[in-house]
């Protein structure tokens, strides 16, 4: 399942980006990761790899992280990439896949 998010088009010209997933666990992880690809009309433009490591039993957790924005003249402008960009996250505890999740953006 798709989830759709939109985003105001003025964060595409944002030199960085500051995101943070919060995440809880009701049993113990050893090596929490994802993996993410941002997809453009269904083709990988970005990947980015991510290790939590070790998730203690009944926590909630915060991963926070800031992305840097490509050159100016390297970004796409919001007319082309509405509704045609999926942010894939896939998460695991080492090489078992927990959980995945797909959003589509929408810039408005």
């Amino acid at each position: 399942m798709i989830t759709k998010r939109e985003f105001l088009k003025k964060i595409l010209k944002c030199r960085a980006v500051s995101r943070e997933i919060n995440f809880s666990s009701k049993e113990p992880m050893e090596k929490f990761r994802l993996e993410q690809k941002v997809l453009f009309k269904g083709k990988c433009i970005e990947e980015w790899y991510f290790d939590f490591g070790f998730v203690i039993p009944s926590s909630t957790n915060t991963w926070q992280s800031l992305i840097e924005a490509a050159p100016e003249s390297q970004m796409m402008p919001a007319s082309v990439l509405n509704g045609n960009v999926v942010i894939e996250t896939k998460f695991f505890d080492d090489d078992l896949l927990v959980s995945t999740s797909m959003v589509k953006l929408y810039y408005v």
